[in-house]
């Protein structure tokens, strides 16, 4: 993995600053602390800016980047990793030279051949900018579901862009500032919603799109969405055929990504996704890597007897982080400067300390098991869903509603029937409303609004809990798991699962993670499986554990989906009292200097907690979404231009092309 930078001027081609493009390049050091480069273009029509810190994973000794093709009229700045950039490299290598080994090189010489429909060949994880000299245009793409960021704004008639929005905050001439309605979206959906960012004017290129800017106009198209079967979906396969062809599919994602010229370990949770990947690499591949886990003190969120017993049947080398309350409330100020946006969750902290133990283990790449719950149909959300539409066709009945007792026995107040029955029946026979597997999520999370100032509160007005989403042609016609799948990844995956969770936490140590669930091959496959194959009754995943049974314990592969928290309240108030941060981001007279929460609101969230000693989901995950925009504003907002930058790489190169070099004799000089 990497970290990308540019500035592209749409007006006249006036030159682009070089130091506030090493200083772009600067703030991403822990994205790519191997070297460092830029590359400047100049000439009558157009001018641009690329710079790049990397992380050498492929090709070690090659694959500098910024990066040209044969003849230098292609130049790219490439965040990721194209699994299958070997097969690609020897279809295309009849037709143009290759200068290196790297999987970048592969991507030019695509976009050569293809234009912009080179992103449908790639089987990987990217975000990349190519600039074509020749026509004076830049050509900008994610890759399908958002595994790796990209963010740009345009200030003063110029495109900034970059793979973290800290790196476009310290190109621009002032202060940014929060978007309230944004922030709206993240405490009522639980994540932005894509294009929007945390701070106005930033946007995020959503995944699967491109981006095509020439002669002062940009244009983002799609490329991919998630498509799931009109109706249930193919019965070509019987579930044993299904299982037999998921597992192959799983085995081959894997294994392509092994490719590395780095150590690769793996993350072991105990759960089923990633003890999955553990066994195929043992099993199917011949693989034992090193395996990683985080185990927590507090026993409400440890699992550590499950990590424990899938590593000793693989019997792989086991790394255990163990996370105390202390650890998450001391680390979150940190992780927050890596989300740069607020989270409701502690969940990203022990993530974050898991990387820093895996970085200093000497491992650069880690497998992990994403995106199975939300292809397969494992999450809790799915199952409520399906429980609430059996119970709404008979409302009145009593019974019906105690099934939800068994998917949320870390929720208090659910052993009272009635608290149960009137909890969970909000629009309960609202069944055709398209967003009916989330309404409950979505009205739990616009109570939040409470606790905004009255500013914020007239700013974003009185809204719909429903997001507006512009949902596919044929969504009302998809069965009602696959209309759930499709919200979950759209409103969290690539922004919170990915990113915040994701991304963010790995590369805060430079670490990669890689994802075989996510592989576009595996969805696509996914998708199209009938809904029982992942769901059924109330046994997630169902296809998964018909095609992995052989290879886990059956206490593993049979037990039901626990999922990855974190402490929250206890982490921030231990012993009751409020670390020294927490006390100063909570204060009435900070509270009131960022106005973005109503300090009466605040203080009252702190006085329950005291006198209760404890706080409901919905209010923790409230005290998490103060904290952490309390955060990004002392990080970002009132600490602007105060980040400390680090020294750029041992080793860098700066590329100038075109006339602002004219009296260079080489044109492509590299300049040490």
């Amino acid at each position: 993995m990497c970290g990308i930078v540019g500035i592209h001027p749409l007006g006249l081609p006036e030159p682009v600053c070089e130091e506030t493009l090493r200083g772009m390049v600067a703030t991403l050091h822990h994205r790519g602390p191997d070297e460092s480069g830029l590359y400047l273009f100049r000439n009558s029509n157009s001018s641009v800016g690329l710079g790049h810190a990397r992380l050498s994973i492929i090709d070690l000794g090659g694959g500098q980047q910024p990066l040209c093709n044969e003849d230098g009229s292609l130049w790219i700045s490439f965040n990721g990793e194209i699994f299958n950039y070997r097969e690609l490299r020897a279809e295309l290598a009849a037709d143009h030279q290759f200068a290196t080994d790297s999987d970048t090189e592969v991507i030019l010489h695509l976009y050569e051949t293809y234009g912009a429909a080179c992103v449908e060949y790639l089987n990987g994880q990217f975000a990349f900018a190519i600039w074509d000299e020749l026509e004076h245009s830049l050509f900008i793409a994610r890759d399908r579901v958002g595994i790796r960021p990209f963010f740009y704004t345009i200030s003063q008639n110029e495109l900034i862009f970059a793979s973290e929005m800290k790196a476009i905050l310290a190109a621009l001439p002032q202060a940014p500032k929060l978007d309230v309605n944004t922030l709206d979206q993240i405490f009522t959906y639980w994540s932005p919603l894509s294009p929007h960012t945390v701070f106005e004017g930033i946007k995020t290129l959503p995944p699967g799109h491109f981006m095509m800017v020439k002669q002062g106009q940009s244009v983002v198209e799609p490329y991919w969405q998630p498509e799931f079967p009109v109706g249930k979906g193919e019965g070509g396969h019987s579930l044993p055929e299904a299982a037999a062809q998921l597992r192959h599919l799983l085995t081959e994602a894997t294994q392509l990504r092994l490719r590395a010229d780095v150590p690769v370990g793996a993350y072991l949770s105990g759960g089923l996704d990633s003890s999955t990947i553990a066994a195929l690499l043992y099993h199917d591949i011949g693989q034992r890597l090193e395996t990683f886990s985080i185990a927590f003190t507090d026993t409400d969120f440890d699992e550590s007897s499950f990590q424990q017993q899938v590593a000793a049947h693989l019997g792989t080398q086991h790394h255990v982080l163990t996370c105390t309350h202390a650890d998450v409330g001391r680390a979150f100020p940190d992780v927050i400067w890596h989300t740069e946006t607020p989270i409701l969750r502690t969940s990203p902290v022990p993530l974050f300390l898991l990387s820093q133990r895996v970085a200093q283990s000497g491992i650069k790449v880690v497998l992990t098991g994403e995106g199975a719950d939300e292809f397969l149909g494992g999450y809790n959300i799915f199952k409520e869903a399906l429980i609430r539409r059996f119970w709404a066709r008979e409302p009145n009945s009593e019974i019906r509603p105690l099934l939800l007792k068994k998917l949320y026995s870390y929720v208090s107040n659910l052993d009272n029937p009635a608290y149960l029955a009137k909890f969970f029946s909000h629009r309960l026979t609202d069944t055709a409303e398209p967003g009916y597997s989330h309404l409950l999520r979505w009205r739990n999370g616009a109570r939040h609004r409470r606790l905004f100032s009255p500013e914020v509160q007239a700013a974003v007005g009185v809204k719909s809990q429903s997001p507006n989403l512009p949902l596919p042609t044929h969504f009302s016609r998809w069965t009602p798991l696959a209309q759930a799948q499709y919200l979950e990844i759209s409103l969290l995956m690539a922004e919170y699962l990915l990113s915040s969770q994701g991304d963010r936490m790995a590369m805060a140590h430079s670490i990669e993670g890689r994802f075989p669930f996510l592989d576009h091959r595996v969805i696509e496959f996914s998708n199209q499986l009938p809904p029982d194959y992942k769901l059924r009754g109330l046994n997630e995943k169902h296809i998964l554990k018909q095609a992995v049974r052989d290879l886990l314990p059956a206490e593993i592969w049979q037990r039901q989906k626990r999922p990855y928290r974190a402490p929250i309240h206890h982490s921030f108030f231990p012993e009751g009292r409020p670390l020294d941060w927490v006390a100063e981001m909570l204060s009435p007279q900070k509270v009131a200097e960022v106005n973005i929460f109503n300090p009466l609101a605040v203080q009252s969230l702190q006085k329950k907690q005291a006198r209760m000693g404890s706080l409901s989901e919905v209010d923790e995950m409230a005290l998490a979404g103060i904290l952490s925009t309390q955060l990004v504003h002392h990080h970002f907002v009132s600490g602007w231009g105060t980040a400390v930058s680090h020294d750029l790489a041992a080793h860098q190169k700066v590329i100038r092309r075109g006339l602002a070099n004219q009296e260079q004799t080489d044109p492509i000089g590299v300049v040490a």
